[in-house]
């Protein structure tokens, strides 16, 4: 006879994991539900088994908005590996060629300066972007070319940290949709040398504060601590959440009565005053301004419900953004 399958939380809102080396995202994610013993979780953009850094993982109705995050700046540290050239453009990948390091530190500085500001760039076949319904990288494993259009990227920052032999390390701010494995093995073509990536570290995502990043083992310590003071895990793992709401911090508020927000969250369009002309806004309720959903401003002035939270009684929401 099989265990009854043990029910998960409501729990509701973004932790910032340091995900290690190693460690696929979704496994990190796997991770990160069963410590919270959360119902629902997902994270917001993967990394590559070989980087390092900040992946939001977001948890119950948070989850519901975490494509708003898809759409942020991030911001990495990279080490490339000059004078060989991989098939994934990573140091997990088969190296295909070799060649001697011979460029100057200005004509480094001339390559850099090509990837500054808005450019095409081509995605590797080694991403998860899909075509015909599957995902390039599993084409690539099979040996199978297929056509990729060139996306605009915009990389709004792009420093030399350090050059050594053959190490070139860099911090790179850029827009959704950047691949960093592409840029390095870009800027080696350019050189003439190869190069791929070593090391990549997500060092931000959006405005999220670093310094709110904790590690797996710091999470599994926490719960050990909760377990032999004779608390729960909850009671220090929740409180290491960001609010529900943080993935669309970076959209416009409109806050609404509680009489207007009650047909708000039955679906209804509601009228409001100081609302934006037009796009997305976060909607809030009362003077906690409690968040209580997502609404488009429809052509006639009014908040129209596109994603609502739904809420539950005995749930833990992390603390919305600007409420007191």
């Amino acid at each position: 006879m099989s265990r009854p399958r043990r029910r998960g939380r409501d729990v509701h809102g973004v932790l910032l994991l340091d995900k290690p080396g190693g460690l696929s995202s979704n496994d990190a994610l796997q991770k990160v539900k069963r410590l919270f013993s959360a119902n629902r979780a997902g994270h917001t953009g993967a990394l590559d088994p070989l980087a390092t850094g900040m992946l939001p993982v977001c948890l119950g109705e948070a989850t519901k908005f975490s494509q708003y995050l898809l759409d942020s700046d991030k911001r990495y540290r990279v080490i490339a590996k000059l004078g060989q050239r991989t098939d994934t453009s990573d140091a997990e990948g088969t190296v295909i060629s070799e060649r001697p390091v011979t460029f100057t530190e200005q004509q480094l500085l001339e390559a850099l300066d090509g990837f500054r500001g808005e450019t095409q760039q081509v995605p590797s076949m080694y991403s998860a972007l899909k075509y015909q319904g599957r995902k390039l990288y599993e084409y690539a494993r099979e040996g199978i070319e297929v056509p990729r259009e060139a996306r605009s990227i915009t990389v709004y920052d792009l420093q030399l940290i350090r050059w050594e032999g053959d190490e070139l390390e860099l911090e790179i701010h850029c827009s959704k949709g950047t691949y960093i494995r592409t840029i390095t093995d870009d800027l080696g073509e350019l050189l003439g040398c190869g190069a791929h990536v070593a090391y990549l570290r997500r060092l931000q995502v959006a405005t999220y504060p670093v310094a709110s990043m904790v590690t797996l083992e710091q999470l599994s310590a926490l719960s050990e601590e909760a377990y032999v003071s004779g608390k729960t895990p909850a009671d220090l793992l929740d409180p290491l959440l960001m609010p529900m709401d943080s993935p669309a911090a970076a959209y416009p508020e409109v806050n609404l009565l509680s009489s207007v927000a009650a047909y708000f969250r039955q679906g209804q369009p509601v009228q409001a005053g100081h609302v934006p002309a037009t796009g997305l806004v976060r909607v809030t309720e009362g003077e906690t301004r409690k968040f209580i959903g997502m609404a488009e401003i429809a052509a006639d002035g009014r908040v129209a419900p596109r994603r609502l939270v739904v809420e539950y009684s005995d749930a833990p929401f992390a603390k919305v953004s600007g409420a007191e």
